[in-house]
């Protein structure tokens, strides 16, 4: 017998009906969303690139020319540098180590590790506020510019800076 007011082509209502109507829904409702998250970027903005880690982009390698090393590698923008095109910087203290180094590791304040002046030209690039020059402001170099040389350049440079002295660079004596 057929309900009153229900026409006989639809189906009655029951329990299990509507589980199994709500079961399709679900299924198409993910199906459409799966799509939507996997479709291709049209809206004419380009996907975001991916972050890079700074800590993996070296400056410099240490193959470079000097000039290029230390232009590159940023030091000419703080720091004078004898022999260096450009390098006539001014927030950090001149680059003369050959004549300045050994009087700050003989600095009272001095408390790094170095016990001569390569290794303290590496120390103050590694770990730059181990030592800071009386009369420049600290915190100035960044903590992570060590991590941005390769070992190659760090010694290239730490060879060029200790044979500099004030009105000298190694390739003009």
């Amino acid at each position: 017998m057929v309900a009153p007011n229900v026409p006989p082509s639809v189906p009655s209502s029951s329990p299990k009906n509507k589980a199994i109507a709500a079961l399709v829904a679900g299924l198409v409702f993910l199906v459409a969303l799966a799509g939507i998250q996997n479709a291709p970027q049209s809206s004419g903005v380009p996907p975001a690139l991916p972050k890079l880690d700074p800590n993996l982009v070296p400056l410099v390698t240490g193959e470079e020319p000097i000039q290029e090393l230390f232009v590159r590698a940023g030091c000419v923008v703080c720091h004078r540098i004898p022999g260096i095109a450009g390098a006539e910087g001014k927030v950090g203290p001149p680059l003369w180590l050959g004549k300045t180094g050994a009087a700050r590791l003989a600095d009272p304040q001095y408390r790094g590790q170095a016990q001569t002046v390569r290794e303290y030209i590496v120390e103050s690039v590694v770990s730059p506020g181990t030592y800071v020059v009386p009369g420049f402001p600290a915190d100035t170099m960044p903590a992570w510019y060590g991590r941005k040389l390769s070992a190659g350049a760090l010694a290239k440079i730490a060879t060029y800076l200790e044979q500099i002295t004030e009105e000298t660079s190694p390739g003009s004596r």
